[in-house]
Formats: structure tokens, C-alpha cells, sequence
């Protein structure tokens, strides 16, 4: 059996921690709300876990930390408990100084009169439009504990994807800069140990060889340049891409890309799909939904015809039509939309092409990573092969002349 620590609220509705023994979180769960207690989250318990957590390395403020306080409040809420105190518990068990400051301002502003969505709004950096509007509209209908279920389903989807994508990334990443470290290590500190002894012996050497101890020496006595100029290229594309014809200029570029450009109108495509859907599912009006999506399309070029469907539904065309007209959405979700209007079903369909799309999101990055690593490690191999073989041949002629 393991032991799991517990933070839980009683029937009371006072918060309430402790130790429970399982076999795992679930059966601890079960445990619990078998003692007349609604769990707000279970982990197992470590002798060498701290109990208190250093302000210094708990700064910033995640989108995971405003996941957790979702998933926490949505609980607090849907077991029953009045706002205010579902609030002050939320704001007890968040860890960043930050973001509980906000919630007890949220608490505050509701204890004062002003409705959630409105003490939400008043903190745009934690609270976007899209958990603003779903709160409003969940209030509005009376199931604020419904639409904080979908917004918490909403925000862990969101999540997983993000972290698959990084996670996929990060050992390509670290291939390039162990190979770029690798070549940089030769020209800094190797090749110019051979330099010397090819200047005592005054031989001529091959012009391989040459041209190697050239870049090796230029490296030595000209990084700060090459750094600079990396530096300054980094400075000046960031510069160019916060304009706003830089920016459509870069979008349009990532979309034709022949390996990238998919992958990217996936993410997008799922991210509009998800996002609308979870709004309509909540009674968000399908105009205002379109709107908040357009706001958080992370491609302008996607941005611009997410805008012709919110004109399109505002003339009265539906959704499928403007969509068919902006020219920039893949036929599966054209065909899926047309179909969720026609059966009056637009927000289950909207999900399931969030789910499709993801998939695909997926099944593309694995396919890229895996011809993405051999092709790094060929590529460092050849350079630092290059590297050493030039090496060997000026050795090997030395040894001719010495014969």
C-alpha cells in the first residue's frame, strides 16, 4: 500500500488535509469521498518532500497553474460549495504569490457585487477573453459548474498537445547543440594544438587542411563577431516579425513551407475547432465565439479568414459558407461544419474535428522528428568526419615528406 496526502473539503465545507493509505490515486479518491470528503487533490506523500515550497523558484505564472486552479475551483464549485468560499479555498492551495493575489482579488470584487466574469475580466494576464466568456455565459444559463468542466476539458486538451510538442522537440534540439558544441570544442581548442606543430615542422600542408586551420583561427580571433552577428540577425528578424506586414509575410511563409506548413494549419485548424466548439457547447453567441477565436489564432493568415466567417454568420451565411469562402481551411473541416449546421449538432462536430486534427498533429511531429534526428546526426558526422580527416591528412603528408 502507498501513502498519499490529501486536501479535501468536509461536509462542513471547511478544508481539511491529512494522509490516506492505497494502492493507487484513484482508490484513494474512492477512499475518500467514502469518508464524506470531496477530494481537491491527492498525491503521494515523499519523506524528502518539502512542506513549504521557496518563493524564489515559484515566480511565474503558468498556463498549467491556471489549469490547476481550474481544475480546483471547478470541483470546489460542482460539489456544491458557495463561490466566495470555493474562491478562498482555490486561492489556499495555489503556490504562486501571483496568481493567488488575483484570486483574492477576484474574491474580493465578488464579495463587493460584481459578477465572476467581471472580477475575471479585471486580470486579462491569467484570465483571457475565452475563460471570461465561458464564465459569462455559464452564469448567465445557470451551469457555471458545467461550463467550468468544459473549460477545464478544454484547457487540459490544450495542454497535452502543447506538451506533446514540445517533448518531441526537445531531443532533436539537444542532438544539434551537442553536435554544434562538438565542432565548436575542435576549432576552438583542437585543431589549433595541430597548427603549432605544423608551424615548427614548416611543411606545406593540404589545402583542406589549410582552409580548416583558417576557419579555426578566425573563430578564435573573431567570435565576439559571430556572436554579434547572430545576436543582431535574431534582434532584427524579431524586429521585422512584430511589424504587422512581417508578421503576414512570416505566416504566409510558414504555411508554404513543404514539411511545416501541414503541420502548422493542423495546430491551427485544431485550435480553431476546439476553441469555437467548446465556446458554442457553452452558450457563448456563435459571433462573439468566432471573434475570441480570431484573437487567439497564432497564424494572421488564419486570423483573416477566421474574420470572413465572423462577417459571413453576421450577414446570416452560417459558418460553412464563409468558411468555404476564406480559401485557407482544409476540406475536412469545411465538410464536418456543413454537416454540424445542417443536424444542428455544430459544437459536436467542431470537437470532433479538434480531435481528428490533434491526431494528425501528432502522427505529423513523429514523422517529422523521426527524419529529422538521422538527418542531424548526418549532418554533425560529416562535419566533424571533415573535421578529423582533414587532420589525418596533413598528419599523413607530414610522414610522406618525413620518409
Amino acid at each position: 500500500m502507498r501513502v498519499f496526502a490529501y486536501k479535501a473539503v468536509n461536509a462542513a465545507g471547511r478544508m481539511t488535509d491529512g494522509k490516506v493509505e492505497a494502492s493507487d490515486s484513484r482508490s484513494a479518491v474512492v477512499r475518500l469521498e467514502s469518508m464524506g470528503l470531496v477530494p481537491v487533490s491527492v498525491e503521494e506523500s515523499a519523506a524528502d518532500r518539502k512542506t513549504s515550497r521557496s518563493p524564489l523558484s515559484f515566480t511565474r505564472v503558468s498556463r498549467k497553474d491556471i489549469l490547476y486552479f481550474s481544475e480546483e475551483f471547478s470541483t470546489l464549485i460542482h460539489a456544491g460549495l458557495p463561490l466566495d468560499r470555493s474562491l478562498e479555498i482555490a486561492a489556499s492551495l495555489t503556490s504562486k504569490p501571483a496568481l493567488r493575489s488575483a484570486i483574492l482579488d477576484v474574491l474580493s470584487q465578488v464579495k463587493s457585487g460584481k459578477s465572476l466574469s467581471e472580477a475575471f475580466a479585471a486580470h486579462p494576464k491569467y484570465f483571457p477573453g475565452l475563460y471570461v466568456n465561458m464564465v459569462r455565459a455559464g452564469e448567465a444559463g445557470g451551469v457555471l459548474d458545467e461550463v467550468l468542466m468544459r473549460l477545464v476539458e478544454f484547457e487540459r486538451s490544450a495542454d497535452e498537445l502543447r506538451s506533446y510538442l514540445i517533448s518531441s522537440l526537445v531531443y532533436p534540439a539537444l542532438l544539434f547543440a551537442v553536435g554544434t558544441g562538438s565542432v565548436a570544442i575542435l576549432l576552438y581548442f583542437v585543431i589549433p594544438k595541430f597548427a603549432t606543430i605544423f608551424d615548427g615542422i614548416g611543411v606545406a600542408i593540404p589545402a583542406e587542411t589549410a582552409m580548416l586551420l583558417w576557419v579555426s583561427d578566425m573563430t578564435r580571433r573573431y567570435w565576439w563577431v559571430c556572436a554579434g552577428a547572430i545576436a543582431l540577425a535574431v534582434a532584427g528578424f524579431r524586429a521585422w516579425r512584430s511589424t504587422p506586414s512581417g508578421r503576414r509575410a512570416w505566416d504566409i511563409l510558414v504555411l508554404k513551407m513543404p514539411l511545416f506548413g501541414p503541420v502548422a494549419v493542423k495546430i491551427e485548424v485544431a485550435r480553431f475547432a476546439r476553441t469555437l466548439g467548446t465556446l458554442v457547447r457553452s452558450a457563448v453567441p456563435l459571433i462573439p465565439a468566432i471573434r475570441i477565436v480570431q484573437g487567439i489564432a497564432g497564424n494572421q493568415i488564419l486570423a483573416e479568414g477566421i474574420a470572413k466567417v465572423a462577417d459571413g454568420a453576421k450577414r446570416g451565411e452560417g459558418v460553412a459558407r464563409p468558411m468555404h469562402a476564406a480559401g485557407v481551411f482544409p476540406p475536412l473541416i469545411l465538410h464536418l461544419v456543413e454537416v454540424g449546421e445542417e443536424t444542428g449538432k455544430l459544437d459536436a462536430m467542431l470537437i470532433q474535428v479538434a480531435d481528428i486534427y490533434e491526431k494528425e498533429v501528432r502522427t505529423a511531429v513523429k514523422a517529422l522528428v523521426s527524419v529529422f534526428e538521422p538527418v542531424i546526426i548526418l549532418v554533425m558526422g560529416v562535419l566533424v568526419g571533415t573535421v578529423v580527416l582533414s587532420m589525418l591528412m596533413a598528419i599523413f603528408s607530414i610522414n610522406e615528406v618525413g620518409f
